[in-house]
């Protein structure tokens, strides 16, 4: 198996951190609550009323016990405000939900499908240099954390806030003394709230990382299973996810532990206060200077007060992961990604090309090693409707030259065309319009064949996409089978064979009509039956296009108008099949007598 980059994903990702750049950058996420701001307003609106509500209720609670002294009408009267205040509360509190599940929704339908919209836009390069699987997790997980927070975190940390500041002045008026006492324990539990909370911060951030990563273990290897039991590394990978799910454990329980004190130092603050304030309260009760209402709403607002301190701090800390997540998926929306749509100047362009293409002294590295020069001043032109074999050993350049000419990539130096326009001034949509690829290892989506061919041209109808099968030598075998076109492929087409699928990405191109069709060993991993099938197929689908034809079979390309042969960037050999295998000592006639010695080694034995 390849070796796989275990490092943490904090270096594609950065952490959240306290300053004004990174606030303004998480804060972004309220241009998605914008289309809902009225509903917003509204919900917070109804989350007012039921903090206001959730601070009246200790009042009328203290007027209710003094009313016992003055009359039974009196009692009547404050027990029905206390019935209509906790209607007005469910009332609120309902509404508050189904508001806030109303904007939280919209809201990240909208960012899940502006992250997805720019995501599938990211050049070539910004996947090579991450884990397919590990993004898939960070994204979902960091959106997951996202919708939790707006739609119960903050209001909750608001309601709280409400709580803390409507029952803080409420005690003033109640006890100017009792408050003043309170006041003096605040400051200390602040302090350790805030320390602890970027304790807290830094393990759950970490945890986030070591879970995607575990994610990403799952998902490599049951997309490789074959190979992993072909290799019977079952225990292998075992092994892997249970070392990664350790990992999670254990920072989550550390992270768990500093939970645990931190709630306990503030369980421990909070009900020392408490006490402390009810021993002084009973006091003053003795010396007349509080009614017995007045000492039960003073301990009812302490308790609102101080459960709202205490669960403030759990909700302030989900807000700052939130932030955290929310910063991490705007640095991938802040990634420049490919102009994919046409600009004004293209539209006046033809639609269609004639599909001259030429490499003008093209120089070119990987982005992830720049230090390896690929192509080396490499120079070639291919004739409208020609079909040009690239030959080679491995690593000579020859898929390069087809990646740069989808632009999934751009050259160092020197310069593409097509029809004498540069690729760079083309829009990257009209240019891969003109183009169809047929690769080695075809990917067919989970659903349909139907839907798999159809790829090719979205809202093709089902004749045209029949009539494709049928010249792509598809039909038949797709006929025989019991649902026909409907007939699910499974995940990356495995319930096909590997014929089967080469001619349903045939049947793809085929649909798509392209100007340039570039084959990259489209029959190299094929039997000779299927290879006969699927070569009928392109020969047919070559006709009239321009086509790049990478081989490896050289058996393929011999009817080639030309062969170039490829060796460390550059073209070394030019002609035909017959005018290369004159060429004493030439690459092309090594390849092909090594090739064909096996060959007839074999019929000897």
């Amino acid at each position: 198996m390849a070796k796989r980059n275990t490092r943490g994903s904090d270096d594609a990702l950065p952490k959240f951190n306290f300053s004004k750049a990174s606030f303004q950058k998480a804060a972004r996420i309220l241009s998605y609550l914008k289309p809902f701001r009225w509903k917003f307003a509204l919900g917070l609106f109804f989350l007012l009323a039921t903090g206001l509500t959730a601070i009246a209720f200790p009042r009328l609670m203290g007027t209710l016990i003094d009313a016992g002294s003055i009359s039974v009408e009196k009692i009547n009267q404050v027990g029905l405000y206390l019935l209509l205040l906790f209607a007005g509360q469910a009332v609120a509190s309902y509404f508050r939900v189904v508001l806030f599940v109303q904007v939280t929704e919209g809201a990240l339908a909208n960012l899940r499908q502006a992250t997805y919209t720019h995501l599938i836009q990211m050049p070539m390069t910004f996947f090579s240099n991450r884990r397919v699987g590990e993004l898939n997790s960070r994204i979902s997980s960091d959106l997951s954390l996202v919708q939790e927070t707006l739609t119960t975190s903050i209001a909750e940390f608001i309601r709280q806030l409400i709580i803390i500041v409507g029952g803080m002045v409420a005690l003033f008026f109640t006890s100017t003394q009792l408050a003043l006492a309170m006041l003096a324990s605040i400051p200390v539990v602040a302090v350790v709230a805030v320390v602890f909370g970027r304790y807290i911060r830094k393990f759950s951030r970490q945890v986030q990382d070591r879970l995607a990563e575990s994610n990403t273990v799952v998902e490599e290897t049951l997309q490789g299973i074959a190979n992993v039991k072909a290799f019977a590394n079952e225990l292998v990978e075992v092994l892997r996810y249970t070392k990664s799910t350790n990992d999670v454990r254990d920072l989550a329980i550390k992270g768990g532990k500093l939970r645990g004190a931190f709630f306990s130092f503030i369980i421990f603050c909070l009900f020392g206060a408490i006490i402390f304030l009810l021993w002084y309260a009973v006091h003053l009760e003795l010396n007349g200077i509080l009614t017995h209402g007045q000492l039960i709403t003073f301990m009812m607002y302490t308790v609102f007060v101080g459960a709202s301190i205490g669960g403030i701090a759990e909700q302030y800390a989900q807000i700052q992961k939130a932030l955290g997540a929310t910063e991490r998926i705007m640095d991938i929306l802040d990634m420049p990604h490919e102009p994919l749509d046409l600009s004004p100047t293209d539209v006046l362009k033809p639609l269609r090309s004639r599909g001259e293409v030429a490499f003008r002294n093209v120089e070119f590295a990987y982005p992830s090693r720049l230090e390896t020069t690929v192509l080396r001043g490499l120079s070639f032109t291919v004739e409208a409707g020609q079909t040009v074999a690239l030959v080679g050993s491995s690593g000579a350049g020859k898929s390069t030259v087809v990646s740069l000419l989808l632009r999934f990539y751009d050259p160092i130096s020197g310069n593409i065309c097509i029809d004498g326009q540069d690729l760079q001034t083309m829009s990257l949509t009209h240019l891969r319009n003109q183009m169809a690829l047929v690769p080695q290892d075809v990917l067919l989506f989970g659903g349909s064949i139907h839907e798999n061919i159809a790829y090719g041209k979205p809202g093709a109808t089902r004749a045209e996409v029949e009539a494709a099968a049928a010249k792509a030598n598809a039909h038949t075998f797709i006929s025989e089978f019991p649902e026909g076109y409907e007939t699910l492929v499974g995940e990356r087409g495995v319930k096909l064979s590997g014929g089967q699928r080469q001619r349903i990405a045939i049947a793809r191109a085929v649909l798509k009509d392209p100007v340039i069709l570039l084959l990259d060993e489209a029959t190299s991993s094929l039997d000779a039956e299927s290879e006969r099938l699927v070569q009928e197929a392109l020969d047919l689908l070559m006709v009239n296009r321009t086509t790049i034809v990478i081989a490896h079979r050289l058996s393929t390309i011999r009817k080639a108008d030309a062969i170039l042969v490829l060796d460390k960037g550059k073209v070394i050999e030019k002609g035909t099949h017959q005018e290369l295998m004159q060429i004493e000592g030439g690459l092309y006639r090594q390849l092909s007598t090594l090739q064909s010695e096996p060959k007839s080694s074999n019929q000897e034995e």
